[in-house]
């Protein structure tokens, strides 16, 4: 009876276990492709990114380094290794993204419904689900 039981819990580990891992890369990978998409789209000036950044009064070259950022920051997410790499870019993906949100607000630029401030932060909510179900073998 004890070996059932035992296979029983051993199971359950299992399949909680696994689907941690499957929540962990769908989120981690959506996070990488939202970043690097972003990234890239301010690299190329393209998608209202201009108008974005000087709305906001930032100047254009802002967006050279923010791209380059997020695009480096999206490919060490998803790379193995490097754990305290990855610590610095959920940081820094965190930072980012509220700092972004709290630019439009403070330049009282909102988008339709909000949507300035929601989207920068449902991708910082995204980085902590990510960050929070990672797998011991990316702690530090």
């Amino acid at each position: 009876m004890s070996k059932i039981i035992g296979a029983e819990t051993t199971t359950k580990v299992e399949a909680q276990s696994r689907g941690k891992m499957i929540a962990y890369w769908t989120v981690t990978l959506l996070l990488a492709a939202a970043v690097m998409l972003s990234g890239i789209g301010q690299l190329m000036q393209i998608g209202g990114n201009t108008e974005l950044v000087t709305n906001l009064g930032y100047p254009l070259y802002v967006l050279t380094i923010l791209g380059i950022w997020k695009v480096l920051g999206a490919i060490a997410v998803v790379v193995p290794g490097f754990p305290r790499l990855k610590e610095w870019v959920h940081s820094g993906i965190f930072f980012l993204m509220t700092g972004a949100a709290l630019s439009h607000v403070f330049a009282n630029d909102y988008g339709d419904y909000g949507f300035y401030i929601i989207l920068p932060l449902s991708y910082a909510a995204l980085n902590f689900a990510s960050w929070a179900l990672r797998p011991k073998s990316r702690m530090l």
